[in-house]
């Protein structure tokens, strides 16, 4: 049986800029890998209603799980929660669970619940909390679309939260051998071992070093019988 696939939705003017750089991308998928859930598909897109509401749901409708990432804090431009709610013909407000883990946090710290701070207890109908043990204010998922924090700290938390919810299926394994040719001199041997072992993914990841070419072949499967058959067919070949 396949792997459940994901995609993740990257939301912010912030990262289009090159102001701020993304962080949570190489955890996310890392933290996939080891679940067993194949990452298929990124995308970043601005923080314009519209294109949130059309990235939600193709991405849904595409894959078995979405994992969204920034635009759910108190200011005018954290917009994710309510164009989630829209993707899904859903009403938001403040909700009671929500305002309370806010109001006991900021009561804690001897800080005002503002209406800014509010905006964070905003939550679409029938969508489930998503804890946050750095800084309380809930992420949520609503059908197969996990809302988080754009903040590294609080997304990693967030995802701890979440992947024990998703049933994933079985780890992905990789191995690499580092090839002191350069890429066009193995391309044709390469082509042909990954035809005998269409089960597994190759890819090469050509360097140099020290003015000498080189290649980095990695080898990913489910299998890890079938890996490591196929890098000793690689390392063989390589060797003649």
């Amino acid at each position: 049986m396949p792997n459940p696939t994901a995609a993740m939705l990257v939301i912010g003017d912030e990262i289009l800029s090159g102001r701020t750089r993304d962080a949570n991308m190489p955890y996310l998928a890392s933290e996939l890998t080891r679940a067993g859930i194949d990452l298929r598909e990124v995308r970043v897109i601005s923080d314009d209603p519209d294109a949130i509401v059309a990235a939600v749901q193709a991405l849904s409708a595409a894959h078995d799980v979405v994992f969204t990432s920034g635009g759910i804090g108190p200011t005018h431009d954290d917009i994710t929660a309510e164009n989630v709610a829209r993707a899904f013909g859903r009403d938001i407000s403040v909700r009671d669970d929500a305002r309370a883990i806010l109001t006991d946090h900021y009561a804690a710290r001897d800080l005002e619940l503002n209406d800014a701070r509010l905006r964070m207890a905003r939550i679409p109908e029938g969508a489930t909390l998503i804890d946050n043990p750095i800084s309380a204010a809930p992420g949520f998922s609503l059908e197969n679309v996990h809302v988080m924090a754009g903040v590294p700290t609080i997304f990693q938390a967030m995802v701890a939260s979440v992947l024990p919810t998703i049933t994933g299926g079985a780890p992905i394994l990789s191995q690499s051998l580092d090839v002191a040719r350069g890429e066009g001199d193995i391309a044709g041997p390469l082509t042909d071992l990954a035809a005998r072992y269409p089960d597994l993914s190759f890819g090469s990841y050509p360097y140099i070093r020290g003015g000498a070419y080189g290649v980095n072949v990695v080898v990913r499967g489910h299998d890890g019988a079938r890996v490591d058959a196929a890098m000793a067919e690689l390392s063989g070949m390589v060797a003649e």
